[in-house]
């Protein structure tokens, strides 16, 4: 779109039990979920939380098919999301599902963009974990009346963590996802979104 990497839109509001669907476009990205102070690494660095990780999505340009990861909305809490390729987290590649800043105004996204600035690391995650892997065909936008369907076990598997834009990943079709609304996310085009409700990760190196 415009050179940026970004979340489209990068703040959205889940409620327990939805599903937010990341579809990756062309180039190779992730989402990984930290904690607030320490955006850029994962959250189970952190924590006793496993959290959420893709593993890394290489998508060609000339790709006709699209990756998709997908987690199940588990708490009304904020969850802080990033891409750990490069330094795509540093430069604004990161987002929020229900912030609240009735609670804490100091727990923005825009102070979350400005810890991950300041970051010196980059981190992936060890192992794909908090949602399902599926690929669909095409590029076109997606419609529907609240559910997000695949086939399988609901488990993805990913490889490689280089930071330097070469890491390569793989994902095969696992989860059914449904629930009481979907979310679509975007990973490389925020074109084309249809459908429930729509959110782009436009990352354009």
């Amino acid at each position: 779109m415009n050179g940026s990497l970004a979340y489209y839109p990068n703040n959205i509001k889940a409620a327990v039990g939805d599903m937010v669907q990341f579809q990756f476009a062309p180039n190779n990205h992730t989402v990984t979920q930290s904690t607030f102070d320490a955006p850029c690494q994962p959250i189970a660095a952190h924590s006793n939380i496993t959290g959420i990780y893709s593993g890394f999505m290489p998508v060609s340009a000339s790709s006709t098919t699209t990756p998709t990861y997908t987690i199940m909305v588990k708490a009304a809490t904020p969850m802080w999301l990033y891409c750990s390729q490069g330094k795509h987290c540093q430069n604004g590649m990161t987002m929020v599902i229900n912030e609240n800043t009735a609670a804490n105004a100091t727990r923005s996204l825009s102070e979350y963009q400005a810890l991950a600035a300041k970051s010196t690391v980059n981190l992936p995650g060890t192992t794909v974990s908090g949602g399902s892997s599926n690929t669909t065909t095409g590029t076109g936008s997606d419609s529907g009346s609240g559910t997000s369907s695949g086939s399988g076990s609901g488990t993805g598997t990913g490889t490689g963590t280089s930071p330097s834009g070469t890491a390569s990943g793989t994902s095969s079709p696992q989860a059914t996802s449904s629930g009481s609304a979907a979310h679509h996310v975007r990973a490389g085009d925020a074109m084309g979104l249809g459908g429930l409700f729509a959110v782009a990760l436009a990352l354009f190196l």
